[in-house]
């Protein structure tokens, strides 16, 4: 246990068989459980994590690939089984330094945070070596993840050491969840969703004698089709649905704004081009609805950053003191509910 938490750490592994006895040796002695998810590797990554002979080992083989979001979900499914307070992820790989899992723990531990998250960018050291492509593809993706997802302040969204509340898990559907390497984007969207508080831990990265098998010409597109989705899956539950918010109002207002506005510009700049000079009134015509229409969404896009737990402590969870009742477990069915339903 770690601060009266149950803690489990769920290790993805797909053909880690090098790797994965030095994870779990490395592991603190206050993890509670080990849950291994052999993602059908064809070496013998089950064999060597059986060979640890660690009693906290928990082992699931898949009948079939499901990529490493499959993976995790299907550990944190066995950590809600085993009844642990948080679940943690970390790679197969021992990419991941086990010295910083206290620094994911605590905010969790102490604050009622409900989901951490490493991110290696917090020092200027990260980017030494990093090729300048991969640093703004990095960027770029962390921005859109921003946007999809409304966790403005959280950074690095593919890394995936990272750690999760029971509480957090239960109100959020994992069958709807992506597999594969755009879990950790979903992930994120899923979870401010259903409003839980995440924050980012400065964790540096560890690189050894891994292989990575992302194809980021399957990865991108992937990605960026499923953040375009999620982004609206997002606005839609939580500031319509839900609640209709300002935030719709914005959104929506300044978008049928801008697209009034762009075209009746276009057409005002064809009309030009065909010789017929546009008078003052016709260039207001088109620019003031555009410009309304980006203040619009700027102010949509700063409700939605205020709607954060992480900014407004009215979209905290409740603090039930800093215990294993505080995950909610041993509330009755119907209180959590009421509980949840109080925070929408």
């Amino acid at each position: 246990m770690y601060k009266g938490l149950r803690v489990a750490v769920v290790v993805p592994a797909y053909n880690e068989s090098l790797l994965i006895a030095k994870t779990i040796s490395t592991m603190p002695d206050f993890v509670d459980h080990i849950i291994v998810v052999d993602d059908l590797s064809t070496d013998d990554t089950a064999e060597k994590a059986r060979a640890t002979r660690d009693p906290r080992l928990a082992l699931i083989r898949h009948q079939r690939n499901t990529g490493v979001g499959g993976a995790i979900l299907d550990g944190h499914r066995k950590a809600l089984e085993l009844d642990a307070d948080v679940s943690v992820v970390m790679a197969g790989d021992a990419q991941m330094d086990p010295d910083y899992l206290p620094d994911l723990l605590d905010p969790i531990a102490d604050e009622g945070v409900e989901f951490t998250k490493a991110n290696r960018f917090f020092s200027r050291s990260s980017y030494a070596g990093m090729p300048k492509y991969r640093f703004l593809g990095s960027v770029v993706l962390s921005f859109m993840t921003k946007l999809a997802s409304g966790y403005w302040h959280l950074f690095d969204p593919q890394n995936g050491y990272t750690a999760t509340s029971r509480s957090a898990l239960e109100r959020i559907d994992l069958d709807r969840i992506s597999l594969g390497y755009q879990f950790e984007n979903d992930m994120l969207i899923h979870l401010n969703i259903a409003d839980v508080w995440a924050r980012d831990v400065s964790v540096p990265a560890v690189y050894g004698e891994e292989v990575s098998t992302m194809r980021m010409s399957r990865v991108v597109p992937a990605i960026t089709s499923l953040l375009f989705r999620g982004f609206w899956r997002r606005i839609l539950l939580k500031y319509v649905l839900y609640s209709f918010s300002p935030v719709a109002l914005f959104l929506f207002g300044g978008l049928f704004l801008v697209l009034l506005g762009s075209g009746f510009g276009a057409w005002a700049f064809g009309a030009a081009m065909a010789g017929h000079v546009p008078t003052a009134a016709t260039v207001m015509a088109a620019a003031a609805p555009l410009l309304t229409g980006i203040h619009f969404l700027v102010n949509a896009m700063i409700l939605d950053i205020q709607e954060s737990p992480d900014w407004n402590p009215r979209r905290r969870p409740p603090r039930l003191g800093a215990t294993r009742a505080s995950f909610g477990r041993h509330e009755p069915q119907e209180e959590r509910r009421t509980l949840v339903a109080q925070r929408r």
